[in-house]
């Protein structure tokens, strides 16, 4: 039996952008700001400056839950781009983190990937 992979941590803006290749696993963020029952979607937004980004999430394999509109939730799953251009997030994980700090988490991500630069970068 084969594990899923662990999820790489994405930003909203990253994900809307289109830099998460189709299948990939990704961890993200964002508050949720409408949970669609009857499709089984959630839109978790996310501000970066003066830009504001959405990303959708099927939710069919972490139902039933209890949705709470305005606060922060982690996702981890798998992207997969849609005919229409846009893309879903198909979730495995989808977790209200609600107190946790987006700066906070913003630098240590930043800090990750620096560190598997330099790494990645060694003989």
């Amino acid at each position: 039996m084969t594990l899923p992979e662990p999820g790489v941590y994405y930003f909203p803006w990253e994900v809307c952008a289109g830099q998460v290749p189709d299948g990939g696993t990704l961890r993200t963020f964002g508050r949720l700001c409408l949970y669609d029952v009857t499709q089984s979607r959630v839109t978790l937004t996310a501000q970066r400056g003066s830009e504001q980004h959405q990303v959708l999430v099927c939710t069919k394999l972490v139902e039933p839950f209890q949705a709470q509109v305005g606060s922060l939730y982690m996702v981890l799953g798998e992207l997969e781009h849609q005919k229409d251009g846009g893309s879903v997030v198909k979730a495995r994980v989808l977790t209200c983190v609600e107190g946790m700090n987006p700066a906070l988490l913003e630098q240590a991500i930043g800090a990750q990937r620096a560190y598997q630069r330099e790494r990645d970068s060694r003989p």
